[in-house]
Protein backbone atom coordinates (compact mmCIF):
# COMPACT_ATOMS: atom_id res chain seq x y z
CA UNK A 1 0.00 0.00 0.00
CA UNK A 2 1.64 3.33 -0.72
CA UNK A 3 1.73 6.00 1.95
CA UNK A 4 2.80 9.17 0.89
CA UNK A 5 6.35 10.60 2.40
CA UNK A 6 5.74 12.61 5.66
CA UNK A 7 8.32 15.48 4.46
CA UNK A 8 6.94 16.07 1.08
CA UNK A 9 5.94 19.61 1.77
CA UNK A 10 8.88 20.09 3.23
CA UNK A 11 11.03 21.18 -0.08
CA UNK A 12 8.33 22.17 -2.57
CA UNK A 13 7.46 26.18 -3.05
CA UNK A 14 3.82 27.31 -3.26
CA UNK A 15 2.69 30.12 -4.72
CA UNK A 16 -0.63 32.46 -4.61
CA UNK A 17 -3.20 31.83 -7.54
CA UNK A 18 -4.49 35.04 -8.74
CA UNK A 19 -6.61 36.86 -6.12
CA UNK A 20 -8.03 33.42 -5.01
CA UNK A 21 -6.98 31.49 -1.69
CA UNK A 22 -5.49 28.73 -3.71
CA UNK A 23 -2.21 28.34 -3.50
CA UNK A 24 -0.31 25.84 -6.49
CA UNK A 25 3.21 24.35 -6.39
CA UNK A 26 5.99 26.01 -8.21
CA UNK A 27 6.33 22.64 -10.70
CA UNK A 28 2.87 20.60 -11.55
CA UNK A 29 2.45 17.84 -13.50
CA UNK A 30 0.44 17.09 -16.84
CA UNK A 31 -0.85 14.13 -18.11
CA UNK A 32 -1.11 15.42 -21.85
CA UNK A 33 1.16 12.26 -22.22
CA UNK A 34 2.01 8.51 -21.37
CA UNK A 35 -0.82 8.50 -19.75
CA UNK A 36 -2.95 6.71 -22.88
CA UNK A 37 -3.63 3.01 -23.65
CA UNK A 38 -0.21 2.94 -25.17
CA UNK A 39 1.81 3.66 -22.23
CA UNK A 40 2.66 1.65 -19.16
CA UNK A 41 0.38 2.06 -16.23
CA UNK A 42 3.02 1.06 -13.72
CA UNK A 43 5.48 3.93 -14.87
CA UNK A 44 2.40 6.23 -15.23
CA UNK A 45 1.30 5.16 -11.45
CA UNK A 46 5.76 5.74 -10.63
CA UNK A 47 5.34 9.39 -11.77
CA UNK A 48 2.39 10.02 -9.52
CA UNK A 49 3.81 8.76 -6.56
CA UNK A 50 7.04 10.56 -6.88
CA UNK A 51 5.57 13.75 -8.04
CA UNK A 52 3.45 13.63 -4.81
CA UNK A 53 6.24 12.61 -2.44
CA UNK A 54 7.65 15.87 -3.95
CA UNK A 55 4.93 18.29 -3.03
CA UNK A 56 3.54 18.52 -6.56
CA UNK A 57 0.16 18.67 -5.72
CA UNK A 58 -1.17 19.94 -8.72
CA UNK A 59 -2.29 17.03 -11.33
CA UNK A 60 -3.79 18.53 -14.99
CA UNK A 61 -5.70 16.50 -17.51
CA UNK A 62 -8.28 16.96 -20.31
CA UNK A 63 -11.24 15.07 -21.83
CA UNK A 64 -9.22 14.69 -25.01
CA UNK A 65 -5.48 13.42 -23.35
CA UNK A 66 -4.58 10.11 -24.23
CA UNK A 67 -4.73 8.48 -26.87
CA UNK A 68 -7.83 7.56 -27.23
CA UNK A 69 -9.05 10.25 -25.96
CA UNK A 70 -10.69 9.52 -22.42
CA UNK A 71 -7.83 7.18 -21.73
CA UNK A 72 -5.77 9.57 -19.88
CA UNK A 73 -8.55 10.25 -17.28
CA UNK A 74 -9.59 6.56 -17.03
CA UNK A 75 -5.20 5.80 -16.12
CA UNK A 76 -5.86 8.25 -14.03
CA UNK A 77 -8.97 7.22 -12.55
CA UNK A 78 -7.25 3.79 -11.20
CA UNK A 79 -4.03 5.56 -9.74
CA UNK A 80 -6.52 7.63 -7.98
CA UNK A 81 -8.08 4.46 -6.34
CA UNK A 82 -4.68 2.56 -5.65
CA UNK A 83 -2.83 5.07 -4.58
CA UNK A 84 -4.08 8.74 -4.22
CA UNK A 85 -7.70 9.03 -2.99
CA UNK A 86 -6.63 8.76 0.78
CA UNK A 87 -4.63 12.00 -0.32
CA UNK A 88 -8.16 13.62 -2.18
CA UNK A 89 -7.95 16.46 0.17
CA UNK A 90 -4.11 17.46 -0.49
CA UNK A 91 -4.97 17.54 -4.90
CA UNK A 92 -5.49 20.12 -6.61
CA UNK A 93 -7.03 17.95 -9.69
CA UNK A 94 -7.95 19.57 -13.14
CA UNK A 95 -9.44 18.90 -16.53
CA UNK A 96 -10.69 20.59 -19.55
CA UNK A 97 -13.05 20.11 -22.44
CA UNK A 98 -12.93 22.22 -25.70
CA UNK A 99 -11.70 20.26 -28.58
CA UNK A 100 -13.81 16.98 -30.31
CA UNK A 101 -14.24 14.07 -28.61
CA UNK A 102 -17.45 12.60 -30.07
CA UNK A 103 -19.00 12.43 -33.53
CA UNK A 104 -21.83 15.42 -34.81
CA UNK A 105 -22.28 18.95 -33.94
CA UNK A 106 -22.18 18.72 -29.50
CA UNK A 107 -19.07 17.18 -29.27
CA UNK A 108 -16.69 20.17 -29.30
CA UNK A 109 -15.80 23.54 -29.02
CA UNK A 110 -17.80 25.76 -26.41
CA UNK A 111 -21.20 25.40 -25.64
CA UNK A 112 -22.98 25.01 -23.00
CA UNK A 113 -24.40 21.54 -24.08
CA UNK A 114 -20.80 20.56 -25.00
CA UNK A 115 -19.34 21.73 -21.82
CA UNK A 116 -21.60 20.29 -19.21
CA UNK A 117 -21.98 17.12 -20.99
CA UNK A 118 -17.70 16.78 -20.89
CA UNK A 119 -17.29 17.73 -17.72
CA UNK A 120 -19.78 14.91 -16.35
CA UNK A 121 -18.09 12.72 -18.53
CA UNK A 122 -14.77 13.52 -17.26
CA UNK A 123 -16.09 13.36 -13.83
CA UNK A 124 -17.11 9.48 -14.29
CA UNK A 125 -13.75 8.50 -16.02
CA UNK A 126 -11.90 9.91 -13.40
CA UNK A 127 -13.96 8.58 -10.81
CA UNK A 128 -14.48 11.92 -8.77
CA UNK A 129 -17.30 13.61 -7.26
CA UNK A 130 -15.73 17.11 -8.73
CA UNK A 131 -12.70 18.61 -10.14
CA UNK A 132 -11.29 21.17 -8.27
CA UNK A 133 -10.05 23.38 -11.91
CA UNK A 134 -12.48 22.78 -15.12
CA UNK A 135 -10.77 25.17 -18.28
CA UNK A 136 -12.24 25.76 -21.66
CA UNK A 137 -9.72 24.45 -23.61
CA UNK A 138 -9.87 26.64 -26.30
CA UNK A 139 -12.03 29.73 -27.35
CA UNK A 140 -14.61 29.17 -29.51
CA UNK A 141 -14.98 31.50 -32.47
CA UNK A 142 -18.81 30.75 -33.05
CA UNK A 143 -20.70 29.94 -29.65
CA UNK A 144 -21.23 33.31 -27.96
CA UNK A 145 -18.93 33.94 -25.09
CA UNK A 146 -21.51 34.68 -22.84
CA UNK A 147 -23.15 31.07 -23.64
CA UNK A 148 -19.56 30.15 -22.72
CA UNK A 149 -18.91 31.72 -19.61
CA UNK A 150 -22.65 31.06 -18.61
CA UNK A 151 -21.76 27.56 -18.79
CA UNK A 152 -18.35 27.34 -16.20
CA UNK A 153 -20.67 28.99 -13.79
CA UNK A 154 -23.16 26.40 -13.97
CA UNK A 155 -20.75 23.92 -13.81
CA UNK A 156 -19.39 26.00 -10.52
CA UNK A 157 -22.97 26.40 -8.87
CA UNK A 158 -23.73 22.68 -9.75
CA UNK A 159 -20.69 21.21 -7.75
CA UNK A 160 -19.22 19.52 -10.65
CA UNK A 161 -15.89 22.28 -10.27
CA UNK A 162 -14.70 24.43 -7.30
CA UNK A 163 -13.25 26.74 -10.17
CA UNK A 164 -13.18 27.81 -13.48
CA UNK A 165 -9.88 28.10 -15.66
CA UNK A 166 -9.43 28.92 -19.40
CA UNK A 167 -6.95 27.94 -21.72
CA UNK A 168 -5.17 29.31 -24.91
CA UNK A 169 -7.43 32.45 -24.56
CA UNK A 170 -5.53 35.50 -25.91
CA UNK A 171 -5.59 39.00 -24.70
CA UNK A 172 -8.68 40.82 -25.35
CA UNK A 173 -10.61 37.12 -25.58
CA UNK A 174 -9.42 36.11 -22.09
CA UNK A 175 -10.35 39.90 -21.03
CA UNK A 176 -13.64 39.65 -22.17
CA UNK A 177 -14.24 36.56 -20.34
CA UNK A 178 -12.68 37.40 -17.00
CA UNK A 179 -15.53 40.55 -16.89
CA UNK A 180 -18.42 37.89 -18.06
CA UNK A 181 -17.45 35.35 -15.48
CA UNK A 182 -17.13 38.02 -12.52
CA UNK A 183 -20.25 39.84 -13.20
CA UNK A 184 -21.95 36.14 -12.97
CA UNK A 185 -19.90 35.75 -9.28
CA UNK A 186 -17.46 33.14 -10.57
CA UNK A 187 -14.35 34.64 -11.18
CA UNK A 188 -11.69 32.82 -13.50
CA UNK A 189 -9.14 31.13 -11.32
CA UNK A 190 -6.33 30.69 -13.52
CA UNK A 191 -5.66 30.84 -17.53
CA UNK A 192 -3.46 27.97 -19.16
CA UNK A 193 -0.95 28.87 -22.05
CA UNK A 194 2.24 27.75 -23.65
CA UNK A 195 4.92 29.66 -22.29
CA UNK A 196 8.69 28.83 -22.79
CA UNK A 197 11.76 30.54 -23.37
CA UNK A 198 11.17 29.33 -27.67
CA UNK A 199 7.89 30.36 -27.65
CA UNK A 200 6.74 33.43 -26.11
CA UNK A 201 3.92 34.42 -26.78
CA UNK A 202 2.25 35.11 -23.37
CA UNK A 203 4.54 38.45 -22.77
CA UNK A 204 2.59 40.08 -25.71
CA UNK A 205 -0.22 41.45 -23.23
CA UNK A 206 -2.01 38.05 -21.76
CA UNK A 207 0.47 37.98 -18.71
CA UNK A 208 -0.13 41.49 -17.86
CA UNK A 209 -4.12 40.89 -18.64
CA UNK A 210 -4.15 37.86 -16.10
CA UNK A 211 -1.65 39.91 -13.28
CA UNK A 212 -4.81 42.75 -13.42
CA UNK A 213 -7.92 40.77 -13.36
CA UNK A 214 -6.09 38.88 -10.67
CA UNK A 215 -6.24 35.79 -12.35
CA UNK A 216 -3.51 33.01 -11.85
CA UNK A 217 -1.18 32.14 -14.97
CA UNK A 218 -0.33 27.92 -15.43
CA UNK A 219 2.12 27.55 -18.20
CA UNK A 220 2.22 23.94 -20.05
CA UNK A 221 4.99 23.01 -22.53
CA UNK A 222 7.69 24.99 -20.83
CA UNK A 223 10.10 22.89 -21.84
CA UNK A 224 9.39 23.02 -25.18
CA UNK A 225 8.40 19.63 -26.04
CA UNK A 226 11.52 18.44 -24.16
CA UNK A 227 14.11 21.03 -26.66
CA UNK A 228 14.59 22.58 -23.79
CA UNK A 229 16.58 19.67 -22.52
CA UNK A 230 19.57 17.80 -23.30
CA UNK A 231 17.19 15.34 -24.91
CA UNK A 232 18.43 16.31 -28.32
CA UNK A 233 21.87 18.15 -28.13
CA UNK A 234 23.89 15.14 -29.34
CA UNK A 235 21.20 14.16 -32.28
CA UNK A 236 17.91 12.88 -31.95
CA UNK A 237 17.18 9.91 -30.38
CA UNK A 238 14.88 7.44 -32.12
CA UNK A 239 12.94 6.58 -29.11
CA UNK A 240 12.42 10.58 -29.39
CA UNK A 241 9.52 12.62 -30.36
CA UNK A 242 11.56 14.25 -32.95
CA UNK A 243 12.28 10.87 -33.52
CA UNK A 244 9.06 9.04 -34.03
CA UNK A 245 6.07 10.17 -35.72
CA UNK A 246 4.95 12.43 -33.31
CA UNK A 247 2.47 15.19 -34.49
CA UNK A 248 4.34 18.02 -32.15
CA UNK A 249 8.16 17.82 -33.19
CA UNK A 250 9.60 16.54 -35.83
CA UNK A 251 13.34 16.07 -36.67
CA UNK A 252 13.10 18.88 -39.22
CA UNK A 253 12.33 21.53 -36.60
CA UNK A 254 15.75 20.79 -34.98
CA UNK A 255 17.47 22.92 -37.17
CA UNK A 256 21.23 23.69 -36.98
CA UNK A 257 21.00 27.24 -36.00
CA UNK A 258 18.16 25.74 -33.38
CA UNK A 259 20.89 23.68 -31.75
CA UNK A 260 23.40 25.98 -31.89
CA UNK A 261 21.04 28.10 -29.07
CA UNK A 262 20.10 25.17 -27.07
CA UNK A 263 24.13 24.31 -26.60
CA UNK A 264 24.67 27.38 -25.67
CA UNK A 265 21.57 27.74 -23.17
CA UNK A 266 23.27 24.82 -21.64
CA UNK A 267 26.27 25.95 -21.35
CA UNK A 268 24.64 28.89 -19.42
CA UNK A 269 22.78 26.68 -17.35
CA UNK A 270 25.74 24.75 -16.57
CA UNK A 271 27.49 27.58 -15.23
CA UNK A 272 24.49 28.69 -13.03
CA UNK A 273 24.63 24.45 -11.72
CA UNK A 274 21.73 23.54 -13.80
CA UNK A 275 20.74 21.36 -15.82
CA UNK A 276 18.92 23.00 -19.37
CA UNK A 277 15.50 21.79 -17.99
CA UNK A 278 15.58 23.47 -14.32
CA UNK A 279 17.09 26.78 -15.87
CA UNK A 280 13.76 26.89 -18.35
CA UNK A 281 11.70 26.03 -15.42
CA UNK A 282 13.50 28.91 -13.57
CA UNK A 283 12.87 30.74 -16.47
CA UNK A 284 9.47 30.49 -16.41
CA UNK A 285 8.96 31.22 -12.84
CA UNK A 286 10.97 34.46 -12.84
CA UNK A 287 8.04 36.37 -13.36
CA UNK A 288 5.87 36.22 -10.17
CA UNK A 289 2.50 36.54 -12.43
CA UNK A 290 3.31 32.91 -13.11
CA UNK A 291 1.94 30.22 -10.66
CA UNK A 292 3.55 27.45 -11.83
CA UNK A 293 4.89 25.39 -14.58
CA UNK A 294 3.39 22.27 -15.57
CA UNK A 295 5.56 19.91 -16.83
CA UNK A 296 5.04 16.80 -18.41
CA UNK A 297 7.25 13.78 -18.35
CA UNK A 298 7.60 9.91 -19.46
CA UNK A 299 9.56 8.69 -16.16
CA UNK A 300 9.88 9.75 -12.55
CA UNK A 301 13.63 10.53 -13.31
CA UNK A 302 12.39 13.66 -15.21
CA UNK A 303 9.87 14.86 -12.35
CA UNK A 304 13.03 14.66 -9.80
CA UNK A 305 15.27 16.70 -12.03
CA UNK A 306 12.40 19.57 -13.23
CA UNK A 307 11.68 19.64 -8.89
CA UNK A 308 15.24 20.69 -8.14
CA UNK A 309 14.26 24.34 -10.46
CA UNK A 310 12.21 25.19 -7.41
CA UNK A 311 15.25 26.18 -4.81
CA UNK A 312 17.34 27.74 -7.92
CA UNK A 313 18.85 31.32 -7.19
CA UNK A 314 17.31 33.83 -9.88
CA UNK A 315 18.80 35.01 -12.64
CA UNK A 316 21.27 37.92 -13.08
CA UNK A 317 20.20 41.18 -15.83
CA UNK A 318 23.74 39.40 -17.73
CA UNK A 319 21.99 36.13 -18.00
CA UNK A 320 19.04 37.05 -18.39
CA UNK A 321 20.13 39.50 -21.14
CA UNK A 322 22.24 36.51 -22.82
CA UNK A 323 19.24 34.37 -22.96
CA UNK A 324 17.03 36.78 -24.72
CA UNK A 325 20.12 37.60 -26.97
CA UNK A 326 19.99 33.59 -28.20
CA UNK A 327 16.78 33.35 -28.25
CA UNK A 328 16.23 36.39 -30.42
CA UNK A 329 18.72 35.12 -32.88
CA UNK A 330 16.50 32.33 -34.05
CA UNK A 331 14.54 35.07 -35.01
CA UNK A 332 17.13 36.26 -38.06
Amino acid sequence: MYIAKENRYETMTYRRCGRSGIKLPEISLGLWHNFGHSSSEQIARDMLRTAFDLGITHFDIANNYGPPPGSAESMFSRIMRLDLMPYRDELIISSKAGYDMWPGPYGNWGSRKYLVASCEASLRRCGLDYFDIFYHHRPDPETPLEETASALDYLVRSGKTLYIGLSNYGPAEAEAAFKLLRELGTPCLIHQSAYSMLRRAPENGLLNTCEQNGVGVICFSPLAGGLLTTRYLNGIPSDSRAGGSSPFLSAEQITPELLSVLVELNNIASERGQTLAQMALSWILRYDAVTSALIGASGAAQIEDCVKAVSAAGFSNEELKQIDVLIESLKG
